[in-house]
């Protein structure tokens, strides 16, 4: 039987034994592990909605754009897609992104340092908050906010209530956020103006804030991670920078940063052959998509020059693909490219490799550099 501890630790295997889909009773649902299923299910909200009072990030934060589906969730996402194309992302935040880097690794102490609180979690601190247009606030502060939600979330998936600790973080961030609405240039302004609540900003405003950080500080953390353990691979990359951005995208196909995403079947459906009831939790593993054999040639594999790299479903599909998919991106090529500069870059010994249910990264990157 599957354990929660077996999917936080290692789900890979797992996952391949039950590709394409199959029942977990220790997760009370179905999971889907193969790149096509989990396709159709995303692409499907009439049939496998987030519009659930099951849901787990809508119990810590409330309703938004993750949590419904249909007009409702137009109405909450429309007011925040703009500035989040591709061609706006790279106009509005190359220049911070690459100011805030710089000033991240000029700070570290030379020749060794933890690069998920040293670099990749304050940037995308930095970047979310700049994003949005939030009140000033410290990065240690965020990530606090940040942690007992994301916590939160992770527990409720698991099937554990809503912890103090997030509800509490939750009312802080409210705070935080609403005292932002005022600010006339602001995205927080822009959606009020378009008709959201204080409520409905603030928990968009949360799910961007702590996507957008958990997307990014997972990117960074465990595309470094990939590359730091498989030093054939680093040599290829440091060799041809071009061959950068396929790295990232590899390493997305390998270990998403968000691992699952949660629907509810709303009718009776047959899932590759398994009968599918209404109501049930179907579980889409953005994991084990990213390595199902029928898409991907040796899927477990770590190779940065593979062709079909792209294929990953790491930012998911469907309306609810990931808003900020583009900025993320432009944060982690910008980080890893600087880091890669470090002279004799490597991993120190007993950094921990990725973990997690939900949301998958190293608890630390520990690496050293010559002085």
């Amino acid at each position: 039987m599957i354990t929660v501890e077996e999917l936080t630790e290692d789900p890979h295997p797992a996952l391949a034994a039950l590709r394409p889909v199959g029942w977990v009773e220790a997760l009370g649902g179905w999971v889907v592990s193969s790149r096509g299923l989990a396709l159709q299910v995303l692409r499907d909200p009439e049939t496998f909605t987030v519009d659930d009072p099951r849901f787990s990030t809508a119990q810590v934060v409330g309703p938004s754009m993750l949590s419904l589906d249909g007009a409702a969730h137009a109405a909450h996402r429309e007011p925040f897609d703009p500035p989040f194309g591709l061609a706006e992302t790279r106009r509005r935040f190359t220049a911070f992104v690459q100011q805030t880097v710089d000033e991240l690794l000029a700070a570290v102490q030379p020749a060794g340092a933890d690069l998920r609180t040293a670099l990749a979690g304050p940037l995308s601190v930095a970047v979310v908050a700049y994003s949005l247009g939030l009140p000033p606030a410290s990065a240690s502060t965020v990530l606090g906010w940040y942690t007992a939600i994301s916590d939160s979330v992770t527990g409720v998936s698991a099937g554990r209530p809503v912890t103090a600790e997030g509800a509490a973080a939750f009312a802080e961030l409210h705070k935080h956020v609403a005292s932002g609405i005022d600010s006339s240039d602001s995205l927080l302004a822009a959606a009020a103006q378009a008709g959201l609540g204080v409520d409905d900003v603030v928990a968009n405003a949360a799910v961007l804030m702590f996507g957008g950080i958990e997307t990014t500080e997972g990117m960074i953390t465990n595309a470094l991670w990939h590359l730091l353990t498989h030093r054939d691979q680093l040599d290829l990359v440091l060799a041809d920078r071009t061959l950068l951005p396929n790295a990232l995208e590899e390493s997305l196909r390998l270990e998403p940063a968000a691992a699952v995403v949660d629907r509810y079947a709303t009718r009776d459906v047959d899932l590759a052959g398994e009968s599918i009831r209404q109501g049930d939790l179907v579980t889409v593993s953005l994991a084990g998509a990213g390595r199902d054999p029928a898409v991907f040639e040796s899927p477990d594999e770590f190779d940065v020059r593979r062709s079909n790299a792209r294929r990953h479903l790491a930012f998911a599909s469907g309306p609810h693909i990931c808003l900020g998919m583009h900025l993320t991106r432009l944060e982690t090529l910008t980080a890893v490219d600087a880091v890669l500069r470090l002279p004799g870059l490597r991993l120190a010994p007993g950094s921990p490799p990725p973990r997690g249910l939900v949301f998958r990264k190293p608890s630390a990157l520990n690496v050293l550099w010559d002085d």
